[in-house]
């Protein structure tokens, strides 16, 4: 399913479809295209040798259910089949588009291999029409391929790549019915600064946008055509000339466009624009594309980074795609629930560490407003020239894919932390300026080349205690990519380490699990304020991205990779709500499932064994804390050498002595409360509390989808507790649904996860919780419609 903000809106038409709409038949309207939901019905094989039975799947789809550690990922060949019918199709064009195959397939239709992709994290398209037996039963057949290949980027073997690829067909896949005079699929065309709908604004003032819309058109039919485009963004209008394309070739048709009195994109105003292209062929609509973007002025400027004008400075992180258990195949709302929580946490930027994410992730920071770093799929490796092609090939590809959205800031079509030879980058940003010829395409690398726009070294490719604060020696702009973790994880960060000599190692990491305890939790989040504070000091840096917003699998370790400030069940640490305390309190959201504004937070679980020195985060003037009704103080924000450059420091006050009961914290702007937090001393286990995670949106009715759902033992009054280990089993009450992972599963913290996967969302679901000692919980998911 594709949500409705996603990029390529197009117009469906239901008699298509028969048997849950997979198996489409009949004719296509003469004036428009189809796009049919091609993810139902598969059937999978994973291994022949053993004559396995095919099993009936949905896509999206992981070759593997893997375990919550993976340290031995599933990796070889694979098998997915699905038949399909199409009636009569005179005149018509059939092309089977896959969002992400990891890493190799080959297709084969009716016996006859008809194409091969190499990259498992762009999309590919592929004409089926020739081949097709119309009003017959067609078979497509894809054999899958996620072996260690050093020609296919990252090209790294998976045993040192410090991520996980997983594999299969892991995104969505359409059938798209076309007229043979149609508007192309940008990738498929292969055309350098062309191939589908191309928008991008040249001149953005607050009185006018000037940009230009480019459409690439083909002509498959037997004769020569006149053809033509009619677009209009928001309440502009344009008709582009009439031009004759002959038989069997194609034409790129552009024409200027203008809106007055722009609404400008931003993270606080994510403003979009519909845009709807018709295709007019002798004077007829012929083909119709509906997309979204928007305009914003971006400039690396003498000062700094600005942004329709005004310098800022750019709060981000950096995101891997993963799901526990299923790994990348995770549903459109699943990609928009992520994007939800980093806007929660309080950044205005992701980096897509260290590969293309999905489309409609990046769908969702565009209407978000959360900016985009793009990444090519690479990290501490460089092969031969097949691999290079490959990756130079693969920029053009993510080029073409997601110019339009109006959330990519910056590209960056670098190697991360390898050894680039100069004529490798000196091609990337060639290639890149041939695809995108405008000059706010900003390109990133790790090393500070001339080629590129803006140089993002890590933290720690820099030495304490300045880092790259006063970094003159290249002509570029700085962001740190990477923070907080490598600098406190194998080296002397230079700060608050000699502080806590009664810490062991382990506990001075930013490496921490949500059930390490309340002192290695607190650890980490100092950890991210002060390289945070640190950071700011200099005045050549741009903006800043913490490692890592989610706890991840490294593909080889035999532990997660716990840098996060949510772990890997998307469940807040404390480091959370420091960073959300970062975003200034007027900054509001419309947004479902978007929490903003004034906030205060407690760090404490306020127990006998708690620090006494209490951490309060709030993005207010002042903080009163009290215990049990007994007011402690009301202060300002502290400030010292971990908070001097902070915009909103954290709030630290002294408790004498430990007495159970209710800690409350109230902020206060100009005088006046804006918002509390209380935190209660846990008394004795005594129930289950389930919740489902939406993040504002509701499961999908009609598509796969994937939400957590969490298990917290509770006490009469509803507190976790934060050392609770019960064992809890999950039970669910659906045909329509099913429980993913550990099963029972033993409480983290308090807290029990495990995934839900839904086929579709027609009838409620109700779960189940258990575990010895605490009363039975249950929680039924009501019907509600999909976003």
């Amino acid at each position: 399913m594709k949500l409705p903000y996603l990029t390529f809106v197009l117009f469906f038409v239901s008699t298509l479809f028969i048997s849950s709409c997979s198996n489409p038949t009949g004719s296509a309207s003469s004036n428009q295209r189809i796009v049919l939901d091609f993810n139902e019905q598969w059937k999978f094989l994973k291994d022949t040798a053993n004559h396995q039975a095919w099993q009936e799947i949905q896509l999206p789809h992981s070759m593997k259910i893997e375990p919550l550690v993976v340290n031995d990922m599933w990796q070889g060949t694979a098998w997915y089949k699905k038949s399909f019918k199409l009636g009569p199709q005179k005149g018509k064009k059939a092309f089977l588009y896959f969002e992400g195959v990891m890493h190799e397939a080959n297709i084969y239709l009716n016996g006859v291999k008809i194409a091969n992709h190499k990259g498992g994290f762009l999309p590919f398209s592929i004409d089926l029409t020739n081949q097709l037996a119309e009003g017959k039963d067609n078979e497509i057949l894809v054999k899958v391929n996620n072996e260690d290949n050093p020609m296919i980027p990252p090209g790294k073997a998976i045993n040192t790549l410090d991520f996980s690829y997983y594999g299969g067909i892991y995104r969505d896949v359409q059938l798209l019915l076309k007229n043979d005079v149609y508007i192309t699929d940008a990738v498929h065309a292969n055309k350098a600064n062309s191939g589908g709908v191309l928008i991008h604004f040249t001149e953005i003032s607050p009185e006018i946008a000037k940009g230009i819309v480019k459409i690439h058109v083909k002509n498959e039919s037997d004769k020569p055509k006149r053809v033509q485009f009619k677009a209009s963004i928001g309440s502009s209008s344009i008709n582009s000339n009439k031009v004759t394309i002959y038989a069997n070739s194609d034409t790129t048709l552009e024409q200027t466009i203008e809106i007055a009195k722009p609404k400008l994109w931003s993270p606080q105003a994510p403003e979009l624009y519909n845009a709807t292209i018709n295709l007019l062929v002798d004077g007829e609509i012929n083909d119709h594309v509906e997309t979204r973007t928007g305009i914003r002025k971006i400039e690396l400027a003498e000062d700094g980074f600005r942004l329709n004008g005004e310098k800022i400075f750019i709060r981000g992180t950096n995101r891997h795609q993963e799901y526990p258990y299923v790994g990348y195949a995770i549903s459109d709302s699943a990609q928009y629930r992520d994007a939800v929580k980093i806007k929660n946490a309080g950044f205005d930027l992701v980096r897509l560490s260290h590969y293309p994410q999905d489309e409609a992730f990046l769908a969702a920071c565009d209407e978000l407003g959360i900016i985009v770093m793009n990444c090519i799929s690479g990290w501490q490796f460089i092969g031969n020239e097949e691999f290079v092609k490959n990756s130079h090939q693969e920029i053009r590809d993510l080029a073409r894919r997601d110019r339009n959205h109006p959330s990519v800031f910056f590209w960056e079509i670098s190697l991360n932390e390898s050894g680039m030879d100069d004529a490798y980058m000196t091609r990337a940003n060639e290639i890149l300026d041939e695809e995108l010829p405008y000059k706010d395409i900003f390109s990133v690398a790790w090393i500070d080349h001339p080629s590129y726009d803006l140089f993002i070294p890590a933290r720690q490719h820099g030495k304490a205690p300045d880092y790259w604060n006063f970094y003159k020696e290249g002509k570029r702009k700085v962001f740190i990519a990477e923070y907080g973790d490598w600098e406190y994880y194998a080296q002397n960060a230079g700060f608050n380490q000699t502080a806590f000599a009664d810490l062991s190692e382990a506990e001075r990491t930013s490496r921490q699990l949500r059930g390490d305890g309340e002192t290695r939790l607190l650890q980490q989040a100092m950890n991210f304020q002060e390289a945070t504070n640190s950071n700011r000091k200099g005045e050549g840096t741009i903006g800043h991205a913490n490692w890592v917003m989610f706890d991840y699998n490294r593909g080889y370790a035999d532990d997660l990779e716990a840098s996060g400030i949510s772990d890997i069940f998307r469940i807040p640490k404390f480091a959370y709500h420091f960073y959300q305390s970062q975003r200034p309190s007027s900054e509001t959201y419309s947004h479902p499932g978007i929490t903003a504004g004034p906030m205060v937070k407690i760090a404490s679980y306020w127990t006998k064994n708690s620090p006494k020195k209490i951490r309060v985060y709030s993005n207010t003037e002042e903080v009163a804390l009290s215990l049990n009704g007994k007011l402690i103080a009301k202060q300002k924000s502290t400030l010292d050498k971990y908070s001097s450059h902070l915009g909103y420091p954290y709030f630290v006050f002294e408790i004498p002595a430990f007495d159970a009961g209710e800690l409350k914290a109230e902020g206060f702007v100009s005088g006046k409360k804006v918002c509390e937090d209380l935190v209660k001393s846990p008394k004795t286990a005594k129930a289950i509390q389930l919740e489902i995670d939406l993040s504002g949106v509701s499961l999908a009715p009609n598509s796969a989808d994937v939400a957590f759902i969490y298990a917290k033992v509770v006490d009469e009054n509803g507190t976790i507790i934060p050392t609770a280990q019960h064992t809890i089993k999950f039970n669910i009450s659906s045909n329509e649904a099913q429980l993913i992972g550990e099963n029972p599963f033993t409480a983290e913290a308090g807290i029990a996860s495990i995934l839900l996967r839904t086929s579709s969302f027609t009838k409620e679901i109700t779960i189940t919780a258990e575990a010895e000692g605490l009363v039975k919980s249950s929680l039924t998911i009501p019907i509600q419609g999909g976003k």
